[in-house]
């Protein structure tokens, strides 16, 4: 009985892993609430252009599927005709499950491949963090609601200046929290394209400039032959080439 229900749950998994060659993707979503219609699978604009559609299908019964292939890990983002806004997600080979919250496109889930159920872990924990500052910004709000008004009316610089410097280490602890949930996922995550992405960030800021190096030599090999892989590899050679600064010369003494 035991080798039988075995045999059954291996051609169970044999027959629900679809045969898909290296870089092919097999994205099958659902639309809560909407029966046709169409979603276009778009890649990031250069040079601070809009989404460009690279595919098109047709919502049928409130599901829809999109076929490809990818030479490597990228962005995209799926738009739903007639909705705002778009649910992004990493485009790469294998099966890729997207639930599309069409009310709240924030709230939609992507899985199905090991990057894009980080990339939902991610989101979710970062909605966590804003929410907790919006609950303590609601919180200010409500406890200063008579001088904020006051403020509102009558453009007292000097309450408004208080208020301000009382608003400010919330907004401080907010930033810090993200900065460290957000720089201290690469460390935590070798293996997933959003922590290639987080360094490529980090590489551009000159606060991290001593922590790159590690974080790149800690990721798989293959994020390193991607895009931002690559460009992380070009900054870090030529921050290499550049002569480490010389001090200046220690003032004479003079008796």
């Amino acid at each position: 009985m035991k080798k039988i229900i075995l045999l059954v749950a291996v051609a169970v998994v044999l027959f629900s892993c679809k045969n898909l060659g290296e870089g092919e993707y097999e994205i099958t979503g659902t639309v809560k609430g909407m029966k046709t219609g169409l979603v276009f699978l778009e890649k990031q604009g250069q040079m601070g252009m809009p989404p460009q559609a690279v595919d098109t299908v047709k919502i049928v019964d409130g599901k829809f599927e999109i076929k490809g292939k990818t030479a490597e890990p990228e962005i995209h983002f799926l738009h739903i005709d007639k909705l705002e806004g778009r649910v992004p997600l990493v485009l790469e080979g294998g099966e890729i499950q997207v639930t599309v919250d069409k009310d709240s496109l924030f709230k939609s889930k992507v899985g199905g491949t090991y990057s894009n159920e980080e990339f939902t872990k991610f989101n979710e924990e970062s909605y966590k963090i804003s929410q907790k500052t919006q609950k303590k910004s609601k919180e200010f709000e409500a406890k200063n609601k008579a001088l904020i008004e006051e403020v509102q009316k009558t453009r007292d610089t000097a309450i408004a200046k208080r208020l301000n410097a009382e608003y400010a280490p919330i907004q401080e602890e907010a930033q810090k929290n993200m900065e460290a949930y957000t720089f201290g996922y690469p460390k935590a995550h070798p293996k997933s394209f959003i922590s290639v992405l987080i360094i490529q960030m980090m590489s551009n800021n000159p606060k991290y400039a001593n922590d790159i190096d590690g974080l790149y030599n800690s990721l798989d090999e293959p994020l390193k032959k991607t895009k931002p892989g690559k460009a992380i590899k070009t900054n870090l050679d030529e921050l290499k080439k550049k002569p480490a600064p010389v001090a200046p010369p220690a003032p004479a003494v003079t008796n």
